[in-house]
């Protein structure tokens, strides 16, 4: 069973300016604290929100870059909360119940939060690189700042971060909306997994939960769009999606005139089974003869087409997944089956217009 979260039984300070986060759960009730900020001391670390501040926008508000009291630069989540339908409420209690007492190095840290009437606000640190689909997918100039070992960096650090939320942390966190726009990069391209918003908590003893569907088109597996049951491995196909997109440097859903909309897990599974996958390697990345280089490249896009297949069962653990992205586990002669092909979901879910869009 998952912890359940009421307004009223989350958000309590005390005198020290600490707020306390009360979690209910089949075995008692927990608390943890962590800094609250007033409104207005956010809007002076921003300069009032200004626009010369925000660094990004997402599906339930803006982020600005601000710098607080004590000099310590951070990134400030201002959330669009929907106060008559509560899901921007829930989806800022989720993302406070996720982070507030994790400590991974591959996960963006939460500092605490502003609660004051109908503003909620997110306090985290501020990545000076912005996320991976800013700096790397944002522009075709940006891929070449991206070396192979970067890359490798940035796959196996996401790797790590999701196999320490699935298998380590308890409970287990599902996170729903692994993505490029949701992994930032710090001052050394290191990266950390970002907005919990969507976040769900699991039990050991808990297989899967019923949930509305939400997430993004082309990252989000087949299974859970269609029935709404999500589990580990629900991430560990956004994982898949995502490791193709960085190895191949391409967005997961492109245009063109004669074929419409195609799919980059479509295109990484018919080059695979005729055996052309180095094709669909980032050009960026082959200026040379580099033959080790093209076959690690292979092998990590053999990992992601791993990662994304149709049967849930077949998909690894993340913590397999970091075992083949360090070569201690092989891939090599592993059976790789079908992926989920996301050009069937979207006539059940989704109008085509929206198909890259967050819901």
């Amino acid at each position: 069973m998952m912890f359940l979260f009421t307004c009223s039984q989350c958000f309590r300070s005390n005198s020290n300016d600490k707020l306390v986060i009360h979690k209910n759960d089949k075995d008692g009730e927990m608390a943890t604290k962590f800094s609250l900020f007033s409104y207005h001391e956010l809007m002076i670390a921003s300069d009032g929100f200004s626009s010369k501040n925000k660094v990004g926008e997402g599906g339930f508000g803006a982020v600005y870059k601000g710098r607080l009291n004590d000099g310590t630069i951070v990134a400030i989540k201002v959330l669009s909360i929907e106060l008559e339908s509560m899901r921007g409420e829930r989806e800022f209690i989720s993302e406070i119940a996720a982070l507030c007492d994790v400590q991974h190095e591959n996960l963006v840290n939460l500092h605490g939060c502003c609660v004051e009437g109908a503003k909620r606000c997110l306090v985290y640190d501020y990545m000076e690189y912005n996320s991976l689909a800013y700096r790397f997918l944002g522009c075709d100039q940006n891929r070449y700042s991206f070396s192979w070992t970067r890359r490798k960096n940035v796959s196996l650090g996401v790797a790590k971060a999701l196999a320490y939320l699935h298998e380590e942390k308890t409970p287990h966190i599902v996170h729903r909306d692994i993505k490029a726009s949701n992994v930032l990069l710090d001052h050394n391209f290191n990266p950390k997994v970002a907005d919990f918003g969507l976040a769900r908590l699991f039990h050991d003893d808990t297989s899967h939960i019923s949930t509305r569907v939400a997430g993004t088109l082309g990252y989000l597996s087949p299974e859970y769009a269609i029935t709404g049951r999500l589990t580990r491995k629900s991430d560990v196909y956004s994982f898949g999606v995502l490791l193709l997109e960085i190895i191949t440097g391409r967005s997961i859903v492109e245009f063109d005139i004669e074929r419409g909309e195609h799919f980059l897990v479509d295109k990484a599974w018919d080059m695979y089974n005729c055996d052309r996958l180095v094709e669909l390697v980032d050009p960026v990345l082959l200026k040379g003869d580099d033959e080790r280089l093209r076959d690690e490249a292979v092998w990590f896009m053999k990992v992601g087409l791993l990662c994304v297949q149709e049967a849930t069962k077949l998909r690894p653990r993340m913590s397999i997944v970091i075992k083949m992205l360090s070569d201690e586990t092989s891939v090599e002669g592993v059976t790789i089956s079908k992926p989920g092909f996301l050009a069937d979901l979207m006539d059940v879910k989704l109008d085509k217009k929206n198909s890259t869009k967050s819901f």
